[in-house]
């Protein structure tokens, strides 16, 4: 999208000529999509504290063992540990969602990630479900689908720029799935 952007100006730049026409036609997209991106990085990381820790709940929930003596988040460090790890990645999916680009959270965050959580004996299945849950929750974020049956009492609207996001959507499950597949 940039690309052609970057293209309609130097055209009009080259010709010494206003923007208009076809290339009129190309900011505007590129505005539009960019608003679309904003929003979507808005909604993930407004709601960052509470996907992740709907993340975590439902893993102990599907998993109790998890916070009996030898489980994965059983001491209050383990578990501030474990909720510090999903807002950072979170967040590296939020700088990815922003540039378009997945290379910062390659780089930064995934790179040596199972190697890491190897070493320590953080359960892959646990911590995979959890990157499941905070994906289906930021799509719904994304799209604006989250309720207010889903949310309770802290439930708001974030007032998305409207239209398809179907490409931004699978964009941001594709993070996420980068994220899952780094871990196992």
């Amino acid at each position: 999208m940039l690309d052609a952007f970057s293209r309609a100006v130097a055209s009009a730049d080259a010709g010494g000529k206003f923007v208009g026409g076809g290339d009129l036609d190309a900011l505007k997209s590129f505005v539009a999509e960019g608003n679309k991106r904003l929003d979507a990085v808005n909604a993930i990381a407004s709601n960052a504290s509470c996907i992740v820790t709907d993340a975590v709940a439902g893993i102990v929930c599907e998993s109790p063992g998890l916070t009996a003596p030898g489980g994965g988040v059983y001491t209050n460090r383990k578990m501030a540990a474990c909720l510090r790890d999903g807002e950072i990645v979170l967040r590296y999916i939020t700088y990815a969602v922003l540039t378009g680009d997945a290379s910062v959270l390659n780089d930064r965050c995934l790179n040596g990630l199972k190697e890491t959580y190897s070493a320590l004996g953080v359960p892959v299945g646990n911590t995979t479900r959890a990157v499941a849950i905070m994906k289906a929750c930021a799509v719904a974020h994304v799209n604006d689908t989250n309720t207010e049956a889903q949310a309770g009492s802290k439930f708001r609207t974030m007032g998305a720029t409207k239209g398809d996001c179907a490409a931004l959507t699978a964009e941001v499950a594709g993070y996420f799935d980068a994220v899952g597949a780094a871990i196992s």
